[in-house]
Parts: structure tokens; C-alpha cells; sequence
């Protein structure tokens, strides 16, 4: 199932209105969508290397107004949206952070969580979510938000812009593999994600 849905974001990118759809699956990836958007980036940065930073800038702008949207769902529509999704990723919800947030203990805890599931394949909707449950500073995940997904996206599209002619032959010989490392990737972000649901209580002493 992950693997198609993967083979269908991929070939997105290859569409005419590709940065639309690239926008929607950030828009969504930061909400509860599993396939992170470096799977459409990366085809469409190949094709249309010249508009690395348009592609990279889409990405980073869409992704925090998801960001955003997770955090309304967060906000007023925990139990009703949010838990779902929390439950169709096999966890609880966050909300024994509420109190200690709240109180100020574990602010810099939560801003290293948050820039953690940003910048690596830990779910960044994960995030998003709890942070609007936990009615973290707006603004400062705003900040840490667009800084931590622009890095990313920046780094990658301009990556394949400027050797991207050198790893076009190993991405096309090696497509089944490269899915299966993005596949591994997922599993991985998720289960860094699990144990720090486990270890809450570590993360914010």
C-alpha cells in the first residue's frame, strides 16, 4: 500500500501542474498525509532545475499553512480530528505535555521536538497537532516551523540543482531501491516519534 501511494506521489511531479499538487501533498503532509513531500521534489527539481527555488519555496510556504491548519486541529478539534489521526499512527495524543508546557517546563524541549520532526522524517503532523493541543507559542512554532521545513527543502532542491546530472542515471537505475529507502526512512521517523511518546516525560525534565 505505502509503496504505491508512494509511486503515485512520484509521478505527480511529472504532472503540468506539478507544483499545485506539490503544494496540496505539503498542505496535507503536515496534517496526517504519511508520504513526505522530498519523494515530488526531487523528480521535479530534476526536471525543471532552473526552478529550484520556486519548487523549494512552495514546498517550505504550503508546509507551514498546514503546519498551521494542524495546529487549529490541535486547538479546537483535538478530540474530534486529532485523535483519530494520532490513533491511525498507533499513538495516544500528547496531551500529558499540556500542564508542564503550559507552566513553562519544557518550552526548549518542545521547540527541539518540533524542529526534530521539521527537518527529519519524524512526522511533522505529529507536531503540528500536539502543538495547537498544547497551545504552544503561535508565533515561535510559526518560526521554527518555516526555518526548520525551508532548511529542508532548500537543502534537497538545491542539491539535485547543482548535482543533479550526476545522480539522474543512479535515481533511474535504482527507482525500486530508492523507494524502498524512502519507505525505511518512514518507518524509522515513526519510530523515533513512538519513542519519544514513550519518553515524554525525559524530553521535558
Amino acid at each position: 500500500m505505502l509503496k504505491n501511494l508512494l509511486k503515485k506521489t512520484v509521478a505527480l511531479a511529472a504532472h503540468r501542474s506539478a507544483k499545485i499538487y506539490l503544494g496540496i501533498v505539503c498542505f496535507f503532509e503536515s496534517i496526517f498525509f504519511p508520504i513526505p513531500p522530498d519523494v515530488m521534489i526531487v523528480p521535479m527539481t530534476i526536471a525543471k532545475s532552473k526552478e529550484w527555488i520556486k519548487i523549494a519555496s512552495t514546498a517550505t510556504i504550503t508546509s507551514v499553512i498546514g503546519g498551521c491548519a494542524g495546529y487549529a486541529i490541535g486547538s479546537f478539534f483535538y478530540k474530534e480530528i486529532g485523535i483519530p489521526i494520532f490513533e491511525f499512527y498507533g499513538f495516544d495524543g500528547f496531551t500529558a505535555f499540556k500542564d508542564q508546557i503550559s507552566i513553562g517546563k519544557g518550552f526548549w524541549a518542545w521547540v527541539a521536538l518540533l524542529a526534530i520532526a521539521g527537518f527529519t522524517p519524524v512526522p511533522f503532523k505529529l507536531l503540528t497537532i500536539s502543538s495547537g493541543f498544547i497551545h504552544f507559542n503561535f508565533f515561535v512554532f510559526i518560526f521554527v516551523s518555516a526555518l526548520t521545513r525551508g532548511c529542508r527543502f532548500f537543502i534537497l532542491a538545491g542539491v539535485i540543482r547543482f548535482f543533479g546530472k550526476k545522480i539522474v542515471p543512479y535515481i533511474e537505475k535504482r527507482s525500486i531501491k530508492i523507494l524502498i529507502i524512502m519507505s525505511i526512512l518512514l518507518l524509522i521517523g515513526f519510530g523515533i516519534a513512538y519513542l519519544i511518546y514513550q519518553n515524554y516525560e525525559h524530553f521535558l525534565k
